[in-house]
């Protein structure tokens, strides 16, 4: 949830801030633009001021421009045109700007560099059309850093009402861009600072939102394994989940009462049911005396009046693992491991099983050491039920990072895909193993004694034939 919540959250701040930042950096670079506008429009107002006194001269307008041209060229020391040729040529030498007085017929007064002329096409021609009709030149596109081009911008020179030239300059745009670049970069430094504060700040807010939900979990992920006393401390979080951090707590409350009271109810029929059981148990064995030796019906009852007392023991035995806490310290497993099979090898011996440990010899874990004897006994005691002499029961203990695993992989038949899925349930047996004593209570117990210290049981099959019992436990302190 937090890998999905985190991206919402940093897109969102990420389209605020550009949506706050491009219009910035667009006026930014528009300002630098019309403030490079506005000066070439002085220069070419300068310029104009400057033409007007040469058109001005007695004569000029009434003979027009080819008589004028021809006067111009007749008369170069003319001071005044003189003037004019050397203010564009030093304003070129200076700046690197294209400027020029041009007739209406686009005939040359004065040009810098010397030959240029006007442009055909383009933004300098719309420019010098714009400027016969006696307005100003539009302003220019707007010019981005990226963006290579020149702008254009043009005046006219009017005496009497008349456009009689047009003053015209063609400047480029390095500078331009790069001012506008300088610009931006501020707002760019700005904007990834504030981008690494929206960071910081979702990751608060998605932990602040998120904690109560990891917490949740957890508890419900304890519960599941077994840690009924779990909950959830409702006092963080928006107020939507401290009230579901409420409800699950009434909720965990009314199913650990529901829990507690099965487990009571089968704690206390299981026991009150042993003594009338034992009485009528041995009842039978008084009537056995009266029968004849042999009966197929005394054997018969008496073997399923022993059965009803295993799975009355086995009831109890699984209410009291389900009720008791666990007595958790640090546990020499492999030697627990060790000790355990050493109990077991004589029975193994009598059904001609090899019954061995393997792996480390001293590997420590955190678990119930009565807890974990008596489950191993239980998955020692299935294996040896359902392996055929001959074959063997191994007893592995290994240590993986923060876990241990004790590992009792038999040679028997094994169990199928769907009987895996089932095993552990309480009075489960599988339909091909019928024949088997037992009551189908004995996994289930275990189960329960390891869940109460934190430590899980799982099951798969073994290569080539039988089954393999994985119990994990912790390394760490819970």
């Amino acid at each position: 949830m937090r890998s999905r919540l985190l991206p919402l959250l940093i897109i969102l701040m990420a389209g605020v801030l550009l949506a706050l930042g491009f219009p910035l950096a667009v006026s930014m670079a528009a300002a630098e633009q019309q403030r490079a506008v506005v000066d070439r429009i002085d220069d070419t107002a300068r310029f104009a001021s400057l033409a007007q006194f040469v058109t001005s001269r007695p004569g000029v307008g009434s003979r027009g421009a080819a008589a004028v041209a021809q006067d111009a060229r007749e008369k170069e020391q003319d001071e005044r045109l003189n003037t004019l040729r050397e203010e564009l040529v030093r304003y070129h030498e200076l700046y690197g700007i294209r400027a020029g007085v041009f007739f209406r017929n686009g005939e040359e007064m004065a040009a810098a560099p010397e030959g240029w002329r006007v442009p055909e096409e383009g933004e300098g021609a719309e420019a010098f059309a714009e400027a016969l009709a006696g307005r100003r030149s539009h302003d220019p596109s707007q010019v981005w850093p990226w963006q290579r081009g020149r702008i254009a911008v043009a005046s006219p020179v009017i005496r009497d009402g008349d456009v009689v030239a047009v003053v015209l300059t063609d400047s480029p745009t390095d500078q331009l861009r790069s001012r506008t670049l300088h610009a931006w970069l501020p707002l760019a430094a700005g904007e990834a600072a504030a981008m690494l504060l929206a960071v910081g700040a979702a990751f608060r807010l998605a932990g602040w939102v998120l904690r109560p939900v990891r917490i949740l979990d957890k508890a419900a992920h304890d519960i599941a394994t077994g840690q009924h006393k779990s909950r959830v401390a409702a006092a963080g979080g928006p107020p939507e989940l401290r009230r579901l951090a409420r409800s699950f707590n009434e909720m965990a409350d009314h199913v650990e009462d529901v829990l507690e009271q099965q487990r009571a109810f089968v704690a206390d029929a299981s026991h009150q049911l042993r003594n009338p059981l034992s009485a009528l148990l041995l009842r039978i064995e008084l009537l056995g005396l009266e029968l004849p030796e042999g009966s197929e019906e005394f054997a018969s009852l008496q073997a399923e009046g022993k059965r009803l007392a295993r799975v009355l023991d086995g009831l109890l035995g699984l209410a009291l693992a389900e009720h008791s806490a666990a007595d958790l310290r640090l546990t020499d497993v492999a030697g627990l491991a060790a000790e355990r099979v050493a109990a077991w090898r004589p029975v193994a011996d009598r059904a001609g099983i090899e019954l061995r440990t393997n792996g480390n010899t001293a590997v420590t874990a955190w678990a119930d050491p009565v807890a974990l004897s008596s489950a191993l006994d239980a998955v020692v005691d299935n294996a040896l039920k359902f392996t055929p002499g001959g074959e063997s029961v191994t007893v592995t203990v290994t240590p993986h990072g923060e876990q241990v695993t004790l590992v009792v992989a038999d040679g028997g038949p094994g169990l199928a895909e769907d009987e895996l899925e089932r095993i552990g349930d309480r009075f489960w047996r599988s339909s091909r193993h019928q024949n088997v004593s037992g009551s189908g209570l004995g996994l289930s117990i275990t189960r329960a004694l390891l869940a109460a210290g934190g430590a899980t049981i799982s099951y798969a099959p073994h290569e080539p034939h039988g089954l393999r019992v994985t119990i994990t436990l912790p390394r760490n302190a819970p």
